[in-house]
């Protein structure tokens, strides 16, 4: 093993909606291997009463921990992709919102809302900095 400490690598999730979904089934079956890996050396250490092989665990967790993060990582993307994600929803809310509005107003007073959320929307950027 060297001595460069481990980064985690970067992970891009697939682009689209079955490439999420295959890789999910994948990363859910690497994961529960790797579980049935770790419970199976810890049941034969214990069988033969040997010590932990500790290079061989954290090997096996930091895998595990790996697994885990893409896996959510795939399950964030699948759900932006199929308009899921609470960013989503709350845009889709603030479409109909605005389209109900629109209809609902002239347009004297329409161009004044938009003025204002303007004007609100700058302020708080401004106050966020």
């Amino acid at each position: 093993m060297s001595d460069q400490p481990y980064h985690t690598p970067q992970m891009t999730p697939p682009a689209t909606v079955e490439a999420c979904r295959e890789r999910l089934a994948t990363l859910k079956d690497e994961i529960v291997s790797i579980r049935i890996q770790i419970a199976t050396s810890d049941i034969r250490r214990q069988a033969d009463r040997r010590s932990l092989d500790a290079t061989w665990y954290h090997r096996a967790k930091t895998a595990l921990r790996l697994k885990q993060a893409e896996l959510a990582l795939v399950s964030a993307q699948l759900a932006r992709l199929n308009g899921r994600s609470p960013v989503a929803q709350r845009d889709r809310f603030k479409d109909a919102l605005i389209e109900v509005l629109r209809s609902e107003c002239d347009e004297v007073r329409w161009q004044s809302a938009l003025v204002r959320a303007r004007a609100l929307h700058e302020s708080r950027d401004e106050i966020r900095g």
